[in-house]
């Protein structure tokens, strides 16, 4: 999920919608709420989050620190200004990317992606026992080396999966991360279906499930 921070309410809904139809939930606050959430949200809730988009707001470059004291995620700015100083100026306070407006959410997923690489935390440089690879940029995941086409959300299921390859992850977590954190309207049971029909497509190709489930505990992605 990316959180998107701006005063205003058109960028919000505008890149929320784009990312939208890239299959990325995203969410936008305001700052006031945000400095908010961020202060108080609990650790499940920052860690579903793949990377905080900031845009244009007063004492901006106050954020990035207080971001990086609680996630690892990737923390972008947008300039809607070509301005050396205000780019020093933001990668001094923490940033990890700075881009242009206007952006393309495609080249702002590529940029997430590349500083998750830098930072070993990318499921694409990790693949399953050599058969699993997932590409996080809208393409299928591929099953010793054949494409395996998967619904949207089964897809970033897998993605969040393998990006915590080893770890157990709750129902809650991984809702957070394919819904968003504010989505009222979904019930986040609709996970288990997601995974249940995850599995079988995996099993078919593996011919074993490479999903290891716990009651009250979760999901974990195994090297079988």
């Amino acid at each position: 999920m990316i959180v998107i921070v701006d005063e205003r309410e058109t960028v919000l809904n505008g890149y929320a919608a784009w990312f939208c139809r890239e299959g990325v939930s995203a969410t936008g606050l305001a700052p006031h709420d945000f400095r908010q959430w961020v202060n108080t949200a609990p650790e499940p809730d920052i860690d579903a989050v793949e990377a905080f988009l900031l845009g244009d707001f007063q004492n901006r470059e106050e954020v990035p620190l207080k971001i990086k004291s609680r996630s690892g995620a990737a923390v972008i700015a947008m300039n809607e200004t070509k301005s050396l100083n205000d780019t020093l100026d933001l990668f001094a306070a923490g940033v990890d990317d700075v881009v242009r407006k206007p952006v393309h959410v495609r080249e702002i997923l590529a940029r997430i992606r590349a500083i998750s690489r830098r930072s070993q935390q990318d499921a694409e440089a990790h693949p399953l026992s050599g058969r699993i690879r997932v590409f996080s940029d809208g393409r299928d995941p591929e099953v010793d080396g054949e494409p395996l086409p998967l619904p949207r959300r089964e897809r970033r299921i897998l993605e969040y999966l393998m990006a915590n390859k080893g770890r157990r992850v709750t129902k809650s977590q991984i809702f957070n991360f394919v819904y968003g954190l504010f989505d009222d309207g979904i019930d986040e049971n609709v996970i288990e279906s997601h995974i249940s029909k995850l599995r079988k497509r995996l099993r078919q190709r593996l011919g074993s499930d490479p999903i290891d489930s716990q009651r009250f505990l979760g999901y974990r992605l195994t090297q079988d």
